[in-house]
């Protein structure tokens, strides 16, 4: 288990001893209970073809954060699909103006 700071001791005990209580209300709780049914449902099954290559670093990288890959790809096409899957920005360099060339007259 990993170190805990004195804080994070004193809410994890307020936790135990039910000391805790909700913010949320009904309707946030529904809506964030929804969500979760809609995400957690698994009723179709895909078969794609990756290279090797991608597939051991997609492993590698479920390893990293510690969920089974196919939990890793299947997270990534979520966040994909809804928008939620943020590209790095890549520095662009400023675009020169487009200028025409002259051809030489009398050709």
């Amino acid at each position: 288990m990993p170190k805990i700071d004195a804080y994070e001791l004193e809410i994890l005990t307020a936790f135990e001893k039910g000391q805790l209580k909700s913010v949320a209300t009904k309707a946030e709780l529904a809506k964030f209970k929804a969500a979760a049914r809609a995400t957690a449902i698994k009723d179709r099954r895909v078969n794609i073809r990756l290279s090797s290559g991608d597939l051991n670093d997609i492993q590698v990288r479920a390893l990293e954060e510690g969920v089974p890959y196919q939990t890793l790809i299947a997270s990534v096409l979520h966040k994909y699909v809804t928008g939620r899957l943020a590209e790095p920005q890549a520095i662009q360099q400023p675009r020169r103006p487009v200028t025409k060339r002259r051809t030489p007259s009398g050709s």
